[in-house]
C-alpha cells in the first residue's frame, strides 16, 4: 500500500501533472491557508477538483490540498493533520463500505468532531442519501455528477465557515478551561511577584502565542512598580529602578490614560482596575496579532484578575500586620522574661539571705554559747579567789588565761562570721599587688606555730625561697591561714603538717597535708560548703564556725584559681591545695 499524497498542493499551481506526480514531499505549508483532503481512488476526480478550486481564495486565505487514494492513506493523513478544516471523501473506494469506515475512524478513533466530511459518491445507491445522513457524522451529501464547479465552490464555503466557527468554539472552550484552572491556581498565590509572574504566563499560554512583556502596578499618579517581566523585559522587573524603554514606557503610559485593553497589531496593553482603586497594566509584544477568540478570552480573564491582585495586596498588608505584632508581642514577651528573671534572681538572693541569717543565727547562738559560758564561770571564779584572805592570784591568773583564750575563741569565730559577709557581697574587689609568695606562706606559719607547738606539732615548709606572683596579699594570706589553722586544729598531738609551695606552666600551687582522722565519702560532697562541718572532730576541743573552708574557697575563685581535697582514707590525713595562675591579670575580680 502506497503511502498517502500530503504535499502541500497549492491549487494556483499551473503544473498539474506535477501535482498528481508521487514524487518527494513538497516543502512546509503556508500560514493562514485552509487545509482539504481529497480521499478518492480516482485520479480524475482529484485533477478535477484541484482544476476547479485553482483560484479559491476565503477570507484573504487560499487553499491547501492534500490527497489520498485510499481510505487506508486517508487514515495516515488525517492522523498526522489533526487540523485539516475539510474531507472531500469517497465512499467506494478499497471497499463498498471504506469512505463510511473512515468517517467512523474520524470521529470515534481520532476524536476529530471539527473537520467538515463532504461526501462524495458516484454510487448513491450504494449509499443512500438518508441513511447515511442519519447513520454517520457527516456534514454534506452530493453525486459526483452534480457537484459542478459552482456547487462544489458552494458547499466547499459553508463547510470552511462551519469549521471556522467550531475551531472558534474550540479555542473558546479550551480557553475559558485555561481561564478557569488559571485563575483557581492564581488566587491561591499569596506573593504579588508571584502573582504577576503567573499572570503574564498564563495570557501567554491562553492565547498560545510567544509573548514578551511587563506587568506595572499604580497605587497613585506619581508612582507605579514593575512587578513582573517576561523575555527581553525580565531584567527590568528584577532591576531596583524598573526604568522601561522609551516604547514600552509609551505603551504603559497610553494604557493608563486609555484605561481600557487596546489590542494594536503586535501590541497588547491591559487595563485592569481592582475593586480598591489600584490600577494594572500588562503591556506586551508578540510575534502575531491577538484573533478576536484571543482578545475576548484575554478580557475575560483580566476580569477575574481584579480580585486576585486585591486578595494579594490585603495579605501581604495582613502578613505584615501579622509580622510587626509578632515582633512587638516577642518583645514584650522578651521583656517580661527578663523581668521574672530578675524577681526570680531577686528572690532567691532574698532567700539565699534569709537563709544566710537564720544559719548565721544559728552558729551564734550555738558556737558562741560555750565561750560566754566559760567566760561567766571564770569570772564568778576568779572573783572568788580574789576575795579570799589572802587572795589566791595563781589560780585567778589560770582563770584570767582561760578568759582570754574563749574571748580569742570568740574573736576567731566573729572574724569568720565577718569575712564570710563580705565575701558574701557581690561588689567585692580584689586589691592585687605583686607578691612574694613564700613570704606570704612564711607569715602563715609563723603565726600558727605557737598553736602547733602547744600540740606538739611538727609544721614544715616546703618550696623555693623566693616565688613571684600577683595575688591580693591580705585575702591570699587568709585563706592559706583557714587550711594551715584547721591542719593543727584536726591533726593529733605530735601530728606532721607539711606546707608546701611549687610553681609550674598551670600556675603557683600551695598544698597543706595534715595527718589527722582523714577524709570520709560523706565529708567530700559537703567540703567548701557554707556552715558545713566535718565528721572529724578538733583535737584540743577547739571550735568551728562551718566558714573556713567554704571562705577559703570563694578567696580561690576571686582569684581565677581551684581548691581540691584528697586523702587516702579515714586515718591517713589529708591533703587541701589550691593554684593560682602565674601571674594574675590585673584589675578587680
Amino acid at each position: 500500500m502506497s503511502e498517502p499524497r500530503e504535499d502541500a498542493i497549492h491549487p494556483e499551481d499551473d503544473d498539474l501533472v506535477a501535482i498528481l506526480d508521487d514524487g518527494p514531499d513538497a516543502p512546509a505549508v503556508e500560514a493562514g491557508r485552509w487545509k482539504v483532503a481529497i480521499i478518492d481512488d480516482d485520479a480524475a476526480i482529484h485533477s478535477g477538483t484541484k482544476y476547479a478550486l485553482s483560484d479559491y481564495q476565503l477570507a484573504g486565505h487560499r487553499l491547501d490540498l492534500y490527497s489520498a487514494f485510499s481510505a487506508a492513506e486517508g487514515r495516515t493523513l488525517l492522523a498526522r493533520h489533526p487540523d485539516m478544516a475539510v474531507v472531500l471523501l469517497d465512499v467506494v473506494m478499497e471497499s463498498d463500505g471504506a469512505g463510511l469506515d473512515l468517517v467512523d475512524y474520524i470521529r470515534n478513533e481520532l476524536k476529530n468532531d471539527t473537520v467538515r466530511i463532504i461526501l462524495r459518491t458516484g454510487q448513491p445507491g450504494q449509499a443512500p442519501e438518508r441513511k447515511v445522513i442519519v447513520d454517520y457524522d457527516i456534514n454534506d451529501y452530493k453525486a459526483k455528477t452534480e457537484l459542478t464547479g459552482d456547487k462544489l465552490f458552494t458547499s466547499l464555503t459553508a463547510a470552511i465557515r462551519s469549521w471556522q466557527q467550531l475551531m472558534r468554539l474550540v479555542e473558546t472552550r479550551r480557553g475559558l478551561e485555561l481561564i478557569v484552572e488559571a485563575a483557581s491556581e492564581l488566587f491561591d498565590l499569596k506573593s504579588m511577584k508571584k502573582l504577576a509572574a503567573g499572570v503574564l504566563t498564563q495570557i501567554s499560554g491562553l492565547v498560545q502565542v510567544s509573548c514578551e512583556g511587563i506587568l506595572v502596578l499604580r497605587e497613585d499618579k506619581e508612582r507605579f512598580a514593575v512587578l513582573a517581566g517576561s523575555g527581553v523585559y525580565a531584567p527590568v522587573a528584577a532591576a531596583a529602578d524598573g526604568v522601561l524603554d522609551p516604547a514600552m514606557a509609551r505603551l504603559v503610559d497610553s494604557a493608563f490614560e486609555r484605561r481600557r485593553h487596546a489590542f494594536d497589531a503586535a501590541e497588547t496593553a491591559l487595563y485592569i482596575k481592582t475593586p480598591t482603586g489600584r490600577e494594572i497594566v500588562v503591556a506586551l509584544t508578540s510575534d502575531r496579532p491577538l484573533s478576536d477568540t484571543d482578545q475576548t478570552l484575554v478580557a475575560v480573564f483580566c476580569g477575574r484578575l481584579s480580585t486576585a491582585f486585591d486578595n494579594v495586596i490585603l495579605y501581604e498588608q495582613l502578613q505584615a500586620a501579622n509580622a510587626t505584632l509578632e515582633r512587638r508581642v516577642a518583645e514584650r514577651t522578651r521583656q517580661l522574661t527578663l523581668a521574672n528573671e530578675r524577681l526570680t534572681a531577686q528572690w532567691q538572693r532574698l532567700k539565699r539571705t534569709n537563709d544566710h541569717k537564720a544559719e548565721v543565727l544559728g552558729t551564734v547562738a550555738h558556737d558562741l554559747k560555750n565561750p560566754l559560758g566559760v567566760i561567766l564561770g571564770r569570772s564568778e571564779m576568779m572573783n572568788e579567789l580574789l576575795c579570799l584572805d589572802p587572795p589566791n592570784i595563781d589560780r585567778a591568773r589560770s582563770q584570767i588565761e582561760q578568759i582570754r583564750s574563749s574571748v580569742a575563741r570568740m574573736t576567731s569565730m566573729v572574724d569568720e562570721l565577718i569575712n564570710d559577709a563580705m565575701l558574701d557581697a557581690e561588689d567585692i574587689v580584689l586589691r592585687l599587688a605583686d607578691i612574694d609568695a613564700v613570704a606570704v606562706v612564711g607569715a602563715v606559719i609563723d603565726a600558727n606555730a605557737p598553736l602547733a607547738d602547744r600540740k606538739g606539732q611538727m609544721l614544715i615548709y616546703r618550696g623555693p625561697d623566693t616565688l613571684p606572683g600577683r595575688a591580693d596579699p591580705d585575702r591570699l594570706r587568709e585563706a592559706i591561714d583557714n587550711l594551715v589553722s584547721n591542719a593543727v586544729k584536726y591533726s593529733p598531738p605530735g601530728g606532721r603538717i607539711t606546707v608546701s609551695l611549687t610553681s609550674s606552666e598551670g600556675g603557683h600551687r600551695i598544698a597543706v597535708t595534715d595527718s589527722g582522722p582523714g577524709l570520709t565519702p560523706e565529708d567530700e560532697q559537703r567540703l567548701f560548703g557554707r556552715f558545713q562541718r566535718l565528721s572529724a572532730k578538733p583535737t584540743a576541743g577547739e571550735s568551728s564556725t562551718g566558714l573556713g573552708l567554704f571562705i577559703c574557697r570563694r578567696i580561690v575563685e576571686l582569684h581565677g584559681g581551684r581548691i581540691t581535697a584528697t586523702s587516702n582514707g579515714p586515718g591517713k590525713g589529708a591533703t587541701f591545695a589550691f593554684t593560682l595562675p602565674p601571674l594574675v591579670q590585673r584589675g578587680p575580680s
